[in-house]
């Protein structure tokens, strides 16, 4: 099979918010037999520095020779340039399905340390292949030293000590006048780096049942928008071979659960006071449970169902086995969108308050404090109103600002209308990043008096685009 590339078929390449969207250029493959002269012949012709070797009947990647594998393995070795592609490849691809984010392939990256990284599409089947470079453009993840020293990490000490070490950088990040949205995103990876390796070494401690499981992120952690100061909120999920064997794998998942939970907590991340660990029987459920779990929720549209449709509908999985949290949100997506009196009684809760807005004062503070909450007031309002336009519209993207655009995408709204939205709530959480970094501060409290008159004048526009949004949402479910 000689070296060929080719384009995506079928729209793969443009999943929104996934992977199929940074598939630009004719990526190259070849079959086993292939030579290694040939092969960088067409990367050289092609203009790109990977060949992906697969299956010549399936197209399922079998491995991967980038140049610098032809320089280090066969021209500084002084080897033969003939011999078939299959004994200089690395094998064991890393790959991700072209509907997978982009934070998760910058997290496979920065675990694996990889350069490129194959994307397959619906069949699994070679799709293309995105670098780094196609990742990070111009703002790369300049972080290897970090990530060293949180995957190196034996035990809980190693783990504390590189925790401690992010929240520092994080800091500096912020001082220096980072985007909200790139301190966020930055954040996100080391901790999802963090808790990995937490998993790791709990997984070594204990001897987990032969199933299917995935541990589940939760809040702001599943929306990838974490700040400095966070708690933790995960679960588990597993796939028992018969609904006998559930108690009996509950039990033996337990313990390694709240090992995690333990080393986040060494880690700097506190044990969540509402109980939403993975290591809380509760919460570390079989695919049946879980899905048993959001339809009790969806049916009774109570207080407290609402209340855990804002926690647990934003999750995301990250590690163990992806796919079951990929079919509880399939079919969590599909539930939703079949349920309009549940959305629309979600509706009804997130416009029970508003944006802290006066008529004739700009802002109406707590009449106690005399400050504002940027987290209750600022941020929820587009947290809750852009989830449900997520599980109206089908939109597996968990980010706030995510779904925001696909959103706006998907219901045409005025172009323009989306950016300021999305803006208007990076200035809140910039605000909050910027609150957080004030020794003995409250994090997401603020007197207004404090601020300056620029940054009063954003956080009145910010406040003014969440009304526009609540009222959007009003529009669609007649509140």
């Amino acid at each position: 099979m000689a070296p060929q590339s080719t384009a995506q078929e079928g729209g793969e390449q443009r999943v929104p918010g996934g992977l199929g969207a940074y598939l630009r250029r004719k990526p190259v493959y070849a079959g086993p037999d292939t030579s290694v002269r040939d092969a960088l012949l067409s990367m050289c012709a092609e203009r790109v520095g990977t060949v992906v070797v697969v299956d010549p009947v399936s197209l399922q990647p079998l491995g991967i020779l980038t140049q610098r594998d032809v320089i280090e393995r066969v021209v500084l070795e002084a080897g033969d340039l003939d011999v078939p592609v299959a004994s200089m490849m690395t094998g064991g691809v890393i790959a991700l399905p072209v509907s997978a984010n982009p934070h998760q392939a910058r997290l496979a990256m920065a675990r694996y340390d990889l350069r490129h990284l194959v994307v397959l599409d619906r069949t699994g089947r070679f799709a293309g292949v995105v670098s780094r470079g196609d990742l990070y453009a111009t703002s790369r993840l300049e972080t290897e030293d970090l990530v060293d020293a949180i995957q190196t990490a034996s035990d809980a000490v190693g783990l504390a000590d590189a925790a401690r070490r992010v929240r520092e950088a994080a800091g500096v990040l912020v001082d220096q006048g980072a985007g909200a949205e790139h301190i966020s995103e930055w954040i996100a990876i080391l901790n999802d780096l963090i808790v990995l390796t937490a998993i790791d070494i709990a997984e070594a401690e204990f001897e987990l049942p032969l199933v299917r499981w995935c541990w589940l992120t939760f809040g702001s952690e599943g929306r990838l928008e974490q700040t400095l100061d966070t708690d933790q909120d995960n679960g588990l999920i597993f796939a028992p071979e018969s609904e006998l064997e559930i108690e009996a794998l509950r039990a033996r998942f337990l313990p390694f659960a709240q090992r995690v939970n333990q080393l986040l907590d060494e880690c700097g991340f506190p044990l969540c006071r509402g109980g939403v660990m993975a290591g809380n029987p509760k919460w570390c459920l079989s695919l049946g449970e879980w899905r048993g779990q959001f339809v009790e929720w969806m049916h009774s549209a109570s207080p407290d169902g609402l209340l855990n449709a804002s926690i647990f509908f934003d999750f995301r999985p990250l590690a163990g086995d992806v796919m079951l949290a990929v079919s509880l949100k399939d079919w969590l997506l599909a539930a939703a969108a079949d349920n309009p009196l549940f959305l629309r009684f979600m509706a009804a809760n997130a416009l029970r308050s508003g944006p802290p807005l006066g008529r004739i004062r700009d802002f109406v503070v707590d009449r106690a404090t005399g400050l504002l909450d940027l987290k209750r007031d600022g941020v929820r309002p587009f947290v809750d109103a852009a989830r449900i336009y997520s599980l109206a519209l089908g939109v597996g993207d968990t980010s706030t600002a995510g779904r925001l655009r696909a959103a706006g995408a998907l219901l045409r709204w005025v172009p323009g209308e989306t950016d300021a939205l999305v803006d208007a709530l990076h200035v809140i959480q910039k605000m909050r990043l910027h609150r957080q970094r004030v020794p003995g501060a409250q994090p997401n409290l603020v007197a207004p008096d404090a601020l300056n008159e620029l940054e009063r004048s954003f956080l009145k526009e910010s406040f003014r685009q969440a009304r526009k949004l609540q009222q959007k949402l009003q529009i669609r479910y007649q509140l």
